[in-house]
């Protein structure tokens, strides 16, 4: 039997029939379903305003006005309150941490600005604001458009936990992204369906693939065009990576395709998902974001209040909050003067290894035995190896030679030069080829 809705819920459903029905139109049932409850967390925000004499109200302990703590874990905070490191964050997360990351996707995508999009909805990390989007818009059945080259996990995040179909198409036709067959791809899986779920994730993992300007405004079209034929669109943008752009071989875009899709057509829904993982390189901080830009700009307000209700229903249901220790940090990072030029540093030390990797793996010698795929950004870059199976060169390079490298599939390898030194990047490859010669000599 269908879940009875919530008086709370039917409100939202309701504020988006009558502003946005599109959107509407793209929620799952759980996402019908969801909302925040007015109960603890409501009441107990409304007692942190007006109880001036007691409250009582929040399930910590507390004592001198603050959280209470132990001593052997706070002295190993420097310059952080109790107030900032233990108590709970809100399930959106910290207020103003959330309008410091709107401000930054501001600078730095200049495609976004006059744009109207929500608050970013703080996540514990970027496979959490995938499961939220899940919560929201993803049921059995549902189809979700992808790549070839993709990151496994979303198959276990989409596929097995919530019985969606994930259908793919070529990533690359000849040295750059197949936009052709993205646009075919996205009519043919388009019809007969009312509703598609799109997510493209640049750069890429596992290809350390970002688009060209060109290839860049391509896809926004496409996706805009096939909105404007009747088909609703949630089109996720993966953005881990965001930041690390090399430009090898040719310029790449430098801002999220969030920002080209934002606002373009009323059944066009744009969620970004980013993060300090990687943009800021504290991965076990795990903090990200989601934010939601709806096709309507005139209703793109209450369309978003709605999201960002639902949302937090979603948060607080499944995980309660994101820590607050780390938004505290996060937030402390992107306030610093020294920041850019800190990210920057680390960037390019990130670029001098790609432009190595990149004339290192276009050697004649190499040829025989394996092709690199394309890429210009992010922490990997794929080779195609010739006349062996990708899992059998993986364990025969862990086995023999003891290297790490993952197979995507029975042909590729993927590399993360992220984790490799200078010094160590010609060696690596030299004995990718060993292997593969071994192997074909053995066979």
């Amino acid at each position: 039997m269908p879940a009875k809705l919530n008086p709370i819920a039917q409100q939202l459903n309701e504020r988006l029939t009558a502003s946005a029905p599109e959107v509407l139109a793209m929620l799952s049932d759980l996402g019908r379903r969801l909302y925040f409850p007015k109960g603890i967390l409501s009441q107990t925000a409304e007692a942190k305003q007006k109880a001036r004499r007691f409250n009582a109200t929040i399930g910590i302990a507390t004592e001198k006005g603050g959280p209470m703590y132990l001593p052997s874990i706070h002295r190993h905070l420097v310059d952080v309150a109790p107030g900032d490191a233990y108590e709970y964050a809100p399930p959106a997360g910290r207020p103003t941490l959330r309008a410091r990351w709107r401000e930054k996707l501001l600078e730095e995508n200049p495609s976004l600005r006059g744009k109207a999009f929500g608050l970013p909805i703080v996540t514990s990390a970027l496979t959490h604001g995938l499961a939220l989007v899940g919560d929201l818009f993803v049921g059995a059945g549902d189809r979700i458009l992808l790549p070839d080259q993709l990151w496994g996990n979303y198959r276990l995040t989409y596929e097995v936990r919530l019985g969606a179909e994930i259908a793919t198409y070529p990533f690359y036709a000849g040295a750059g992204f197949n936009v052709k067959g993205f646009a075919d791809a996205l009519a043919a899986e388009a019809r007969g369906r009312d509703k598609l779920v799109v997510l493209l994730n640049f750069p890429n993992n596992p290809t350390g693939y970002m688009p060209t300007p060109a290839e860049g405004e391509a896809l926004a079209n496409a996706l805009a065009e096939q909105a404007a034929r009747g088909t609703r669109i949630v089109a996720v943008l993966d953005d881990a990576y965001f930041g690390l752009f090399y430009h090898l071989g040719a310029p790449s875009m430098t801002e999220s395709l969030f920002g080209l899709i934002a606002n373009r057509h009323p059944n066009l829904l744009a969620v970004k998902l980013d993060g300090a993982t990687k943009e800021l390189f504290v991965w076990g901080l795990r903090c990200g974001f989601a934010t939601f830009a709806p096709g309507d700009a005139k209703t793109a307000e209450i369309a978003c209040e709605v999201l960002d209700a639902k949302a937090r229903g979603a948060i607080r249901g499944a995980l309660s909050n994101s820590p607050m220790l780390s938004q505290t940090l996060v937030e402390r990072a992107i306030d610093a003067s020294s920041i850019a030029a800190e990210r920057k540093e680390k960037a390019e030390t990130l670029r001098a290894r790609a432009a190595r990797v990149h004339e290192v793996v276009g050697r004649p010698a190499f040829r025989a035995s394996f092709e690199a795929y394309p890429f210009n950004s992010g922490y990997f870059m794929c080779v195609k190896v010739k006349g062996v199976d990708a899992e059998a060169l993986r364990l025969h390079l862990l086995d023999r030679h003891g290297v790490g490298l993952i197979a995507t599939s029975p042909t590729d390898i993927r590399v993360a030069f992220s984790c490799l030194e200078l010094a160590e990047i010609e060696p690596l490859f030299e004995t990718l080829h060993q292997a593969i010669q071994e192997l074909r000599g053995a066979s």
